[in-house]
């Protein structure tokens, strides 16, 4: 059902499966049995488990029972009995202005050398923080899927939809420079017999940080995706705009920039306001 009416990926009908079966183990009485006061001491039994995970699961649940409900498999749903906890987003972590200045320089002056890997970093780079695509949607990119003079790429992302991306100049020039060194195949970032896996995606994005100067734990292929809506956002995008360049099925989720940027702007006036080093 998920995948075939939901158009769940691949990846959301694995972490639900993972979220079913740790929860089987705990529960210890088969789903179509299970009663309200046995997923109400779910609680207790996740206790150690953190607030997002706990609600995640808590979420598969509530899908899963409704299912079994739908298809006449159980009369009854005992997911009310679930806990809720209360989470408070985190705001994402981005790079500021210099920090990505910093390693495009850095992985230009080696993609200079001609090297086809920097090269091929270059080009992720460019897509990562120039249109702000998933780490997913980046490495399954057919080989065809950028064409020259074309500023728009047809992405494929959560759920299977499809929406337009905008790719610069500067982009369209750095995977032309890394296709002629592709060999033949269906990918646009080859590795073996498939693609380049979202795993090594991390290692390089962490390794080309670490050439800047900058900590690797603080960069992820997914902080480069927050700094280009979060820079955008604060050169004045507007955010539907926005929803619509990163693919969010609701605002909501877009909405976290404004208050990263908010964030931004309190630190700019403790720091620079005149009044700021004013004693009484």
């Amino acid at each position: 059902m998920m995948a075939a009416e939901a158009g769940a990926s691949r990846h959301t009908l694995a972490a639900y499966q993972n979220d079913l079966e740790r929860t089987a183990e705990a529960l210890q009485v088969p789903f179509s049995i299970a009663s309200t006061d046995d997923l109400a001491r779910l609680g207790s039994r996740w206790a150690e488990l953190s607030p997002a995970t706990v609600a995640r699961r808590a979420a598969a649940l509530r899908r899963f029972f409704g299912f079994l409900v739908d298809d006449g498999l159980r009369g009854d749903d005992p997911s009310a009995a679930l806990p809720r906890p209360r989470l408070e987003r985190p705001l994402p972590r981005i790079l500021d202005e210099g920090e990505i200045a910093r390693m495009f320089e850095a992985a230009e002056d080696r993609a200079a050398s001609g090297d086809g890997l920097a090269l091929r970093n270059l080009a992720l780079l460019e897509l990562l923080y120039g249109s702000g695509l998933r780490a997913s949607e980046l490495v399954g990119l057919p080989r065809g899927a950028i064409r020259q003079g074309q500023p728009f790429l047809m992405v494929r992302g959560k759920g299977e939809k499809e929406r337009l991306v905008p790719i610069s100049s500067r982009a369209e020039m750095a995977v032309k420079a890394w296709l002629e060194l592709v060999p033949d195949g269906p990918w646009l970032f080859p590795s073996g017999k498939k693609h380049l896996s979202r795993v090594r995606l991390f290692q390089i994005v962490r390794q080309m940080a670490a050439d800047a100067g900058i900590a690797p734990d603080r960069v992820s292929p997914h902080v480069l995706r927050h700094a280009f809506a979060t820079h955008l956002l604060s050169g004045g995008a507007d955010l539907r705009v926005l929803q619509s360049l990163l693919g969010h099925a609701d605002i909501a989720t877009t909405q976290i920039y404004t208050h990263v940027d908010s964030a931004r702007l309190v630190e700019l006036v403790n720091a620079r306001h005149p009044l700021t080093d004013r004693t009484r």
